[in-house]
């Protein structure tokens, strides 16, 4: 059953807003950070990560966002255009801010961590006079990302882009992608992250997050579907909810539920799963799959991903995605 009509004949497929940085993970595994000293760059950043899968698994793909003007902002900017990702509204920062730095650690493929550097970050003064309504009207699906609505301006150019977007008969998508660094109290994320919300058709979380949601409206048990419940009450099609291990469930107004296998992996370390799925995920709802499948495709991708030492530069083809599912079917790929 199909649960949402996406818009076709438009410029881009896929438009993306938000958090545009560096990710520098830890070449010496096995040890904590404070006894690390190489580290490899990346391109980093929730929003980026998942449009360079969209990108690489075929579709149109642009940006929404800011960088510094210094070298790690330039990085950047040529590391979206080498990946076929259109740029032209990634402002380049004037102020003097510095782009987002974070550092992660992995001790072990299961004990991972990440130390965020967000003080003055340019990619929080994205400003809403600089989000370009011309290319949110000729984008299919857009998608927002919680870190952007962390502090102003940022915070104002993501509902601006909202706006545009809900004007204009965007498919919007929304990744909770909490990250506490920069916001002020739990308070404060469960108002914004909720405006945000009531604008989407389609929400992807944890449970924590979904939990963070729910502070002024509890959910003792903690129960999925009055979580999805809850927001098929304004404009969700589809929400879904991520249990880690345990897998995800993909929830529609049909009152229905949605599950998938998972996939082995060799996991070299957990972060990127998420970013890898939520395109995986995307990609196959844009081509019309049923949602089973398309949460299928999300969790082999993850897998590849969480096998490789980026996120970024590990994002898959398409090819490499059916690939990877049909090895895993012939028992080819074990679980580390």
């Amino acid at each position: 059953m199909t649960y949402l009509s996406f818009p076709s004949g438009r410029a881009y497929d896929f438009t993306a807003i938000g958090r545009l940085c560096i990710d520098l993970n830890a070449v010496e595994t096995g040890r904590p950070m404070e006894e690390t000293v190489t580290f490899a760059k990346y391109v980093g950043g929730s929003p980026a990560n998942i449009a360079i899968g969209m990108s690489r698994l075929g579709l149109k793909t642009a940006f929404i966002g800011k960088i510094a003007d210094d070298p790690m902002g330039r990085f950047i900017a040529a590391y979206l255009r080498q990946n076929g990702i259109a740029a032209d509204n990634v402002v380049i920062d004037r102020s003097g801010a510095v782009t987002g730095l974070a550092f992660t650690e992995i001790k072990s493929p299961t004990d991972c961590s990440i130390l965020m550097y967000r003080e003055r970050a340019a990619d929080l003064l994205l400003k809403p006079d600089e989000v370009r309504e011309e290319l949110i009207a000729s984008t299919g699906t857009l998608l927002v990302s919680g870190t952007a609505l962390a502090a102003g301006p940022s915070r104002e150019a993501v509902f601006q882009a909202l706006n545009y977007a809900r004007k204009h008969g965007c498919t919007i998508a929304f990744d909770l992608d909490y990250r506490p660094y920069t916001w002020t109290s739990r308070e404060e994320t469960a108002v914004y992250y909720n405006l945000a919300a009531e604008k989407c058709d389609i929400l992807l979380g944890t449970r924590e997050e979904f939990d963070l949601m729910e502070r002024f409206e509890p959910n003792p048990d903690r129960d999925d579907r009055i979580t999805a419940a809850r927001w098929f009450g304004h404009s969700a099609k589809i929400v879904v909810v991520k249990h880690g291990k345990d897998g995800s469930v993909a929830y529609t107004r049909d009152g229905a539920d949605h599950r998938a296998k998972s996939y082995p992996a060799r996991v070299v370390k957990t972060f990127g799963a998420g970013d890898s799925y939520a395109a995986g995920f995307l990609y196959g709802l844009m081509n019309g799959w049923p949602v089973g499948r398309s949460m299928a495709f999300g969790s082999a991708a993850a897998s590849i991903v969480v096998s490789s030492h980026s996120c970024s530069d590990a994002m898959p083809t398409a090819e490499q995605v059916h690939d990877y599912i049909a090895r895993c079917d012939r028992g080819e790929i074990t679980a580390s």
